[in-house]
């Protein structure tokens, strides 16, 4: 493995400004503000990651088109996105194997980790794909990961199967990306930290030594124990230096957080220039975003008249099907603002998408009976070959397990297998 050399300049002030006319404009994430932990290497491509899902899932017929290849007709719901077409795949016919869980929505707890049975005697969650990138990227940004949400649910789970509490509130993650402490409060939180690690050490310390004295059962016991000790060290990477170094400076005001709890297209929007503005500064490389769902009238769309979850039971009625459809243009809407933003900035001579592999789906296949296979995957960016649908067998569904390894090796993971999956890649998912 070759050694990173460390920035060893003077490091440009990321507070910099550029002055006239009155105005004052803050820089961009430029090389020469790159802290002396990060690497020396700023001219390569850094990966990143993004995961989305939409617990309602997506009318499929609205979705995929009629034909393979690159050639297929738009779909109303592609239609949003076109502008993107070369830069995204969209692959049907992939699922988790064995995903009937205690509920009609339960596969949405395993969508990022594969776990069998969700929620029925016996089910424990394993670790979520994100978290397992986290592990490998942590200490290189401000945070390892961000877990976001519309409405306070998550898709990260910890290596214990432990949901991870999601941040919902576009201002609290601004405040805790971009907004600089006072001096007591930096000195704080470098205290908390060293009061953490003190505590973690005397505690894998005291573990590492019983670990010795105990039959094996037992030990399988404390591994559990130790993986939830290793979560919470990557919890600590934020480090003392990360801790004192100035904040990156944005060109935005600090967003102001919906109060209407059923405008979740506005909530969507909102965090996803949180994302965008996170991925930017490099202030992380790993992120999942639960889209949202409601048991209501989502607000501000015209049209919409019954409640969403109702909706997406609409046992194929057609006047059901024509709001539904009304909420999920809404959707990929959204979704292409977030592309667009992402491609507009420029990053090593490529575009911010080309550096950031995003998995756009669901957890369902089809909403209406609950069904948990033919999910509607989408995969933009991340310098992947795009450009296509690609197919997979509908009654015999390659595992989504095999899109995670390759993900997974994208972000310098070194694994062939994660979860249920059968190899590291599928048909149609190709680097460029």
């Amino acid at each position: 493995m070759s050694q990173t050399a460390w920035i060893t300049k003077p490091r440009l002030d990321r507070r910099h400004f550029l002055r006239g006319i009155g105005t004052c404009i803050g820089l961009p994430l430029l090389e020469a503000m790159v802290p002396s932990r990060a690497s020396a290497a700023v001219n390569t491509k850094i990966p990143r990651f993004v995961a989305m899902n939409a617990g309602l899932g997506f009318h499929a017929p609205f979705l995929f088109p009629d034909t393979e290849g690159a050639d297929y007709k738009l779909t109303p719901y592609l239609q949003q996105i076109s502008e993107h077409r070369e830069n995204f795949t969209v692959f049907s016919g992939l699922s988790h194997p064995d995903q009937n869980g205690n509920n009609g929505h339960a596969s949405s707890m395993t969508w990022l980790t594969s776990a069998p049975r969700p929620g029925l005697a016996g089910f424990k969650n394993t670790i979520s794909l994100d978290q397992l990138m986290a592990r490998q990227v942590a200490g290189k940004t401000r945070v390892p990961f961000l877990t976001l949400s519309t409405r306070g649910s998550s898709l990260s789970w910890s290596s214990n199967g432990v949901q991870i509490p999601s941040q919902s509130s576009p201002s609290k993650l601004f405040q805790q990306l971009f907004v600089e402490g006072t001096k007591d409060e930096i000195e704080g939180e470098v205290s908390e930290l060293h009061r953490g690690r003190s505590i973690l050490d005397t505690v894998l310390s005291d573990a590492k030594r019983l670990n010795q004295t105990l039959g094996q059962r037992d030990r399988s016991k404390l591994e559990e124990y130790f993986n939830s000790l290793r979560d919470l060290e990557i919890r600590l990477q934020q480090n003392e230096e990360w801790v004192r170094l100035p904040k990156p400076t944005v060109g935005v005001n600090e967003p102001k957080d919906v109060t209407d709890q059923n405008d979740v297209l506005a909530r969507q929007r909102m965090m996803y220039e949180m994302m965008v503005l996170a991925l930017q500064t490099d202030s992380t490389r790993v992120i999942t975003f639960d889209l949202g769902s409601l048991n209501a009238v989502p607000s501000n769309i015209q049209g919409v008249n019954n409640d969403w979850h109702n909706l997406s039971h609409h046992g194929k009625d057609d006047a059901k099907i024509d709001e539904l459809k009304l909420i999920e243009i809404a959707e990929f809407q959204a979704f292409n603002e977030f592309l667009s933003r992402l491609t507009s900035i420029e990053e090593s001579g490529q575009s911010l998408l080309d550096h950031t592999a995003v998995l756009f789906g669901s957890n369902l296949g089809n909403a209406s009976s609950h069904d948990w296979r033919n999910l509607p995957i989408l995969i933009a960016g991340g310098g992947y070959k795009h450009g296509s649908y690609v197919a997979h067998d509908a009654n015999n569904n390659s595992p989504l397990a095999n899109v995670f390894v390759s993900l997974a090796q994208r972000m310098g993971l070194e694994i062939d297998r994660f979860g249920s999956s059968t190899a590291d890649t599928i048909r149609g998912l190709e680097i460029s």
